[in-house]
């Protein structure tokens, strides 16, 4: 995530004073290196082959490939008939990658009962394996969805046009496929759950069983995944998670075990949301 980016006509997207104070800057994201950064490739590449340990055995789907040939795979396990979809994604940006280690958590555990989960470590490898945040045409995929496209430059560049990437395009074809009623998208380094517009039940219970608050991020983020999903299928929920700059092992189970709660809830015929976004 990137606060600041202008866009155009619409003029400034960070305001004179936000969460973080007046005109924060980012904070700088550590990159990571030597043997800590090869296991990253090699968790985008080849991690979601790990075995389920879940009751369910998971299914794992090769959904695109990258710019650069690597495959986007996607891990999918649960009930055949849920009563909850949830889709994770774990590292959009490639240099926020704190959001693969749950995504592996979560395919080992498995989906919990009445919801079917699908897990996408990453739908960037090019750029993990890279530390960068765009893909290997420098495109920052998550300017990249159609909703609300617009031309940007520098850090997000949004591409030649929407959905001009394959890595856009195969999470594209998978959402629309397996119509998610729940979609969590894991970013760095804020530390909050973006409050979504709307009914905002479902990252607000996320929130609270994270630990992580709900603040919701300032700007208009065009072409945004969440954002796209939101548009395209108004009866779903899609939002994000940013996650710190620095994760810690307590942490980053607890974001997996919220995920599983959220999924085990969602799923109950008991829970009142006040939200049509589960079935």
């Amino acid at each position: 995530m990137v606060l600041g980016q202008r866009t155009g006509s619409a003029g400034g997207r960070r305001p004179a004073a936000g969460p973080w104070g007046p005109c924060k800057r980012r904070p700088a994201i550590p990159r990571v290196r030597g043997f800590a950064h090869a296991a990253l490739v090699l968790i985008a590449v080849l991690g979601a082959l790990l075995p389920a340990t879940g009751a369910l055995a998971a299914d794992r789907t090769v959904i695109g490939h990258s710019v650069r040939g690597r495959a986007i795979v996607a891990v999918h396990s649960g009930d055949p008939n849920p009563a909850v979809k949830v889709l994770v994604v774990g590292v959009i940006h490639g240099n926020e990658t704190a959001g693969m280690p749950i995504a592996r958590r979560l395919i080992a555990a498995g989906a919990p009962h009445g919801a079917e989960l699908w897990v996408v470590p990453t739908i960037n490898p090019d750029g993990v394996a890279a530390g960068t945040r765009g893909n290997a045409h420098g495109v920052d995929l998550n300017r990249n969805f159609s909703y609300d496209w617009a031309p940007l430059t520098g850090g997000e560049y949004s591409g030649t046009g929407p959905l001009s990437e394959p890595e856009s395009r195969a999470t594209r074809r998978l959402i629309l496929r397996i119509r998610p009623d729940v979609t969590i998208w894991f970013h760095q380094p804020f530390g909050i759950v973006d409050r979504p517009p709307g009914n905002p039940f479902i990252a607000r219970r996320y929130s609270q069983l994270s630990g992580l608050p709900l603040v919701r991020l300032p700007g208009r983020y065009p072409g945004s995944a969440s954002r796209w999903q939101n548009h395209t299928m108004p009866r779903s929920t899609a939002f994000v998670v940013e996650l710190p700059s620095i994760v810690s092992g307590a942490l980053s189970r607890r974001a997996t075990a919220a995920v599983r709660s959220l999924a085990t809830e969602l799923g109950s015929p008991s829970i009142e949301t006040g939200t049509p976004a589960v079935r």
